[in-house]
């Protein structure tokens, strides 16, 4: 998804928790010939991402479009899955789009112009047993964006969208192992033509994307 703003002319800022994996995004983005630079945060500590959204804004400058993508996931079961693990699910799934939305959205109202992108999944919609700790904070993250828009529309900013996706499993090794019952109807996603989906929808401002269409 990365390269694929970068190819369409925007200044792509890069932000994980791997520094190696990270370093190879932005490295791939410029060997293209475009502009990339990578951040290492922890985006389940609120205090490192502020800090580093203010590197940001004062290495680079200015978000225009914020997307929150960073997710973990057990798979296990809730009486399984250990306290801390809960926790971190519910910290890096749903409160860090809360501290990466304020750090940014300031300067997004002040100009009426931005985008704010919640990468949710179809386990936002519905539970499914194994991921009691991943459905809750992906229906944390969806009510987020719907809350959001709509107090962007109470404040009249016309200019400052929201995109909240909702895709059925990836595959990106997030999820591996996991098998479709029907594949036909619903099959384990790719992710060059998800993400292809995802900015296509940013870019005509569409709401809500569910991956795959239903």
């Amino acid at each position: 998804m990365a390269l694929k703003f970068a190819k369409l002319g925007a200044t792509v800022i890069c932000v994980d928790i791997n520094q190696t994996a990270n370093d190879g995004t932005v490295e791939e983005i410029r060997s293209r010939g475009f502009q990339a630079r990578g951040y290492k945060c922890d985006c389940s500590s609120r205090e490192d991402i502020y800090r580093v959204a203010d590197l940001v804004k004062n290495e680079v400058g200015e978000v225009t479009i914020l997307i929150n993508n960073a997710g973990i996931v057990s798979g296990k079961k809730f009486m399984e899955t250990e306290d801390w693990m809960i926790q971190k699910t519910m910290e890096v799934n749903t409160m860090a789009h809360f501290w990466t939305t304020k750090a940014f959205l300031p300067s997004m109202l002040e100009r009426n112009h931005g985008h704010v992108v919640t990468i949710a999944s179809s386990a936002g919609l519905f539970g499914v047993s194994g991921l009691c700790d991943y459905c809750a904070s992906k229906f944390g993250a969806v009510g987020f964006d719907e809350s959001l828009m709509i107090e962007l529309g109470v404040l009249k900013k016309t200019g400052v969208h929201t995109t909240v996706v909702c895709p059925y499993f990836i595959n990106t090794g997030m999820f591996d192992g996991v098998k479709t019952r029907f594949p036909l109807f619903l099959p384990i996603l790719d992710p060059d033509w998800a993400t292809d989906k995802i900015v296509n929808a940013v870019l005509r401002n569409q709401t809500i994307l569910y991956l795959p269409k239903i």
